[in-house]
């Protein structure tokens, strides 16, 4: 109607308390419900609706109004009922909002009654009906404030006053947003070309080649600026389709686009946010194209391989037993060089399958940029989109192939030669060298600590006993672990007495009588006199040696009994003394024990010796280990870029026309799609819609409330 404002209302039902008739028990519950449901929406503005001839204070909408509008930014109050006052009262003290204060105040009203309604009065009557109450009351037509707020007229004008206001504060953003889905609308239509190019193209096939080896033109070119960082995608999606998606339908398929232009009471969100429009271009905090490639080898690809360790699935188990193998029959005087080739041609294999799968992220990371390089032209012909998609394809399977066979082939070199005279590469004196310090330091630390613990001791004992016993100095008290030095340098002899037995002892204990079971003790004390390598060897000969002359056989023929004793544990009834002889002399017969199926070199526990052969291998690997993993980082990037990503940014256009621009396919690769016609429509109407809002914002700039 043109006699009305464009507002929404919505009349909501008056709080109950009983239920009457066939109306539920609860009908109190469900009606506010229903009314909390729509005042609750912080876009609607409350009218809270009081009859003037009763207390305001008991007043049931306006409680409600405060519960829901606590700063009271929204509601207005409405009094009805104004010419049913007692004779010689009147609601001006409420009018003046002085008696429950509310900052949008009250505005009174009279509208028809029942006997008007039932007598079929129009609402153009009661209007004046209404304007001539309240012009011949005696209070309220003496008062101009008061004559502002009375009358469903002065409501109307006071309605859109506030509705124009919220609108004027949403207008540069609103503005703004209708000029933007304007541009988009003319950007789609420019990519659906007129109505006259589709005679163009059915009577002219030369202007279909054209046009064809322009878009194949566009797409190579969008493709090398994506990769090279020169383009900005503002016009496309990540699924490179063009920015207006929603395609089915006519105009109401872009209802929502206005961002909820309808100006009502309760929808007056006019520049809040729009979560059905289309997001024009890619996040401004997201990479794209050729940035995303670079992330994957910076951030995925070489991170992911500086996490790898030179001894990752590499146990120092493992190392003593490749030296050990290395060492064949004998035990070689230095580490064995084989040892540290093995181990370090297993762990660079390790970094292959990185490299490999770096090639086949780069690979989904080029086919996701070519689907962001479609000219947005190119949805109006799918079957040149199919086909161009099939070559590109094709071509970045071509080019995978190569790319893997060469990043492996890095690996391969650096296997087929270890270039142990490298500038970077530690050495074996080196490595000898810096194990010495740390052991050095070590043992530093050990002996001051050693120090320490001792002077605690002396103070926490008071220096003499209480009995009169003198503490024995520390330099003179004996040790429980012997002379055993704390880190002992690689390859002494001194450390090979720690698993000797120690024969002097048990002849001097025993009273020459060899024991059955000739306990190990590492932790023994060393014999000083007669340590070493070749007196371990020599030992029968050792003339310092206590015992007989047959003492150097002592010990073997006491490891013998033990492995007599304890395999004739498993014997049916066997006595474990049955091969020594009667006299107590040694056994008649010597037995050496079964040799296992599996041996393995962690049965036993290392020694001195072995730990620094280990300490040494393991840093000959770790030293190469790093160049080749530091080398590697840096080819396979290089080898992936030219191979796979320039090669394919450079071919793809020969390959493009070689494959798309022949005579016989223009026609049917330029056919447009069905929905063409439909979408070019639906865009047209678009347009004037968006022109006609446009229009809509600029009157409200220069509306003025006051106007009748």
């Amino acid at each position: 109607s043109p006699k009305v404002l464009s507002l929404t209302m919505v009349d909501l039902p008056g709080l109950t308390k009983v239920a009457v008739q066939d109306q539920p028990e609860d009908i109190e519950l469900q009606i506010r419900d229903l009314n909390v449901q729509y005042a609750s929406n912080p876009n609607a503005i409350l009218l809270a609706v009081t009859s003037a001839n009763t207390d305001l204070a008991s007043s049931d909408a306006l409680k409600l109004a405060r519960e829901l509008d606590p700063l009271g930014e929204r509601t207005i109050g409405v009094l009805t009922k104004l010419d049913l006052m007692d004779p010689g009262t009147d609601a001006s003290e409420i009018l003046h909002n002085k008696v429950i204060p509310l900052r949008r105040g009250y505005i009174g009203v009279v509208n028809r009654g029942q006997r008007d309604v039932d007598a079929d009065l129009s609402i153009q009557v009661g209007l004046r009906n209404e304007e001539r109450f309240f012009r011949t009351h005696p209070t309220y037509s003496r008062d101009r404030y008061l004559m502002n707020k009375l009358g469903t007229t002065n409501l109307a004008r006071h309605l859109n006053g506030i509705l124009i206001s919220h609108i004027r504060e949403c207008l540069p953003e609103l503005k703004m947003r209708i000029t933007g889905m304007m541009g988009d609308v003319q950007s789609e239509l420019d990519a659906l070309g007129s109505p006259e190019d589709e005679n163009d193209e059915g009577g002219s096939r030369s202007a279909l080649g054209g046009k064809l080896l322009g878009l194949l033109s566009k797409f190579s070119a969008n493709f090398a600026a994506m990769i090279d960082g020169r383009a900005s995608n503002t016009n496309q999606h990540h699924d490179g389709m063009p920015s207006l998606s929603n395609r089915g339908g006519g105009v109401s398929s872009y209802g929502n686009g206005m961002g909820g232009i309808g100006m009502g009471m309760n929808n007056m969100s006019i520049g809040g946010p729009n979560n059905n429009s289309s997001v024009i271009g890619t996040n401004a905090d997201e990479l794209y194209g050729g940035a995303r490639i670079s992330y994957i080898f910076h951030q995925v690809f070489a991170r992911s391989l500086n996490c790898v360790g030179a001894f990752d699935g590499l146990s120092e188990e493992e190392i003593r037993t490749t030296i050990g193998n290395a060492n064949g029959t004998r035990p070689a005087l230095f580490v064995p060089e084989i040892s540290f080739d093995i181990l370090v041609r297993r762990q660079i294999r390790r970094l292959e399958q990185p490299g490999v799968q770096c090639v086949d992220l780069v690979y989904d990371e080029l086919q996701r940029i070519a689907s962001q390089s479609e000219p947005s032209e190119l949805t109006r012909y799918p079957n040149l989109r199919d086909r161009m998609m099939d070559v590109i394809g094709a071509l970045l399977k071509r080019s995978v192939g190569p790319t893997q066979m060469w990043v492996s082939n890095i690996v391969r070199v650096e296997l087929s030669y270890i270039n142990t005279n490298h500038p970077d590469f530690i050495g074996g004196s080196r490595a000898v060298a810096r194990l010495m310090e740390k052991m050095a330091n070590e043992k530093e630390r050990a002996s001051k600590q050693a120090a320490i613990n001792q002077v605690n001791q002396q103070q926490n004992n008071g220096g003499t006993g209480h009995n009169g016993a003198n503490m024995t100095p520390p330099k003179d008290r004996p040790s429980s672990r012997g002379d055993e030095e704390i880190g002992a340098t690689p390859l002494s002899s001194s450390s090979l007495e720690k698993y000797m037995v120690a024969d002097d002892g048990y002849s001097s204990n025993n009273h020459g009588t060899l024991p059955q079971h000739v306990v190990v003790d590492r932790n023994g004390p060393s014999n000083q006199d007669g340590g070493g390598i070749m007196n371990f060897i020599f030992r029968g000969n050792n003339p310092s040696s206590s015992g007989s002359v047959g003492g150097g056989i002592k010990g073997n023929n006491a490891w013998n009994n033990s492995v007599s004793a304890n395999r004739g544990k498993s014997t049916h009834g066997r006595s474990t003394n049955s091969n020594q002889n009667p006299s107590g002399g040694p056994p008649a017969i010597v037995q050496l024990p079964q040799v296992p199926d599996t041996m393995r070199q962690t049965d036993a526990p290392p020694s001195d010796r072995e730990r620094v052969e280990t300490e040494i291998i393991k840093s000959l690997i770790d030293s190469y280990f790093s160049i080749v993993r530091k080398n590697y980082i840096d080819m396979v990037p290089k080898t992936i870029m030219y191979f796979l990503v320039n090669h394919v940014k450079d071919e793809m256009q020969n390959e493009l026309v070689s494959e798309l621009y022949r005579e016989a396919e223009v026609g049917f690769l330029m056919k447009e799609a069905e929905d063409i016609a439909l979408r070019r429509r639906t865009c047209l109407e678009m347009r004037d819609l968006l022109s006609k809002a446009l229009e809509i914002v600029n009157e409200v700039r220069d509306f003025n409330t006051f106007t009748k």
